[in-house]
């Protein structure tokens, strides 16, 4: 067995009780990692000189001093119990896959995640606003990126994201493993862990094709991506009509999924770095 394999072993034993155990961690450090890169040298300034007033959050077990740090902070900050309650649902967008795409539902009031990237975009350009603001505005935008492009926080089939469509990941099978799950962490590993990796400067061109688009333009898209490679991948092509059944995701159809995921990662990271340009130039 390959070390990824007994890692992964490992990681389906243990890892996920906790949520820090894989995408959670992974998926978004390596998002902001990317963005971070490939930001100006001014905005990275201005990043580092934000963060560096992370203290003002008051939330000394969940820091913020990196954006690393700070792309895990709005995960964190759920285990503070009422205190940031009214965040919860600001992670995701759960958009039917098999009915038209459709944001205004999931988006009413504001309380979803791609409303949530455009109010933190504009309290983040406010300099005239509280230190403290802008700081948790850096926080909650860094990571409510990366949660738009996990396709399973874009698009779902009235499984919570399918956290409710269990789901095989290869050999590998658990009660606890679901299709949720395995975009967040272990198809995430793989993907981000496959060489070369992700975590560098792009090039201008690739810059500006990749982090193209509106931020309603990328919840379409991944929620495509959540309609025509997660779930038929695992659940077969007959999902939106057959009764719901548990997943299988063969080797053959991780293979498949692997470069779909790098991409999700890759283009999240570059348009966190857009983002960042435009709030922080």
């Amino acid at each position: 067995m390959s070390r990824f394999l007994l890692l992964l072993a490992a990681l389906i034993g243990i890892g996920t009780a906790s949520p820090a155990a894989a995408y959670w961690e992974y998926g978004h450090q390596t998002v902001a990692a990317i963005a971070y890169r490939n930001v100006t040298p001014q905005v990275r300034a201005r990043i580092d000189a934000l963060l560096a007033r992370a203290t003002l959050l008051d939330t000394p077990t969940c820091p913020a001093r990196t954006i690393e740090e700070a792309s895990v902070w709005a995960d964190c900050i759920k285990t503070l119990g009422p205190r940031f309650s009214y965040a919860y649902s600001w992670h995701y967008q759960n958009i039917d896959i098999c009915k038209p795409f459709d944001l205004n539902p999931p988006c009413r009031d504001g309380n979803c995640v791609s409303a949530q990237i455009e109010r933190d975009m504009k309290l983040l350009k406010d300099r005239k606003l509280p230190l403290r603001e802008r700081v948790q505005a850096l926080a909650f935008l860094i990571h409510f990126v990366g949660d738009l492009h996990q396709p399973l926080h874009a698009g779902d089939h009235n499984d919570l994201g399918g956290n409710q469509v269990k789901t095989s990941y290869g050999i590998f099978t658990s009660k606890r493993l679901n299709l949720h799950s395995v975009w967040d962490g272990y198809l995430a590993e793989r993907a981000i862990s496959t060489p070369p990796s992700p975590v560098r400067r792009y090039s201008a061109a690739d810059r500006a094709s990749l982090s193209a688009g509106s931020i309603e333009e990328w919840s379409r898209e991944n929620w495509e991506v959540a309609r025509d490679f997660a779930y038929p991948a695992a659940v077969g092509s007959a999902m939106c009509t057959a009764p719901a059944h548990p997943g299988k995701l063969s080797e053959a159809a991780i293979e498949t999924l692997v470069p779909v995921a790098r991409q999700q990662v890759v283009r999240g990271g570059l348009r966190l770095a857009r983002l960042l340009d435009e709030a922080l130039g």
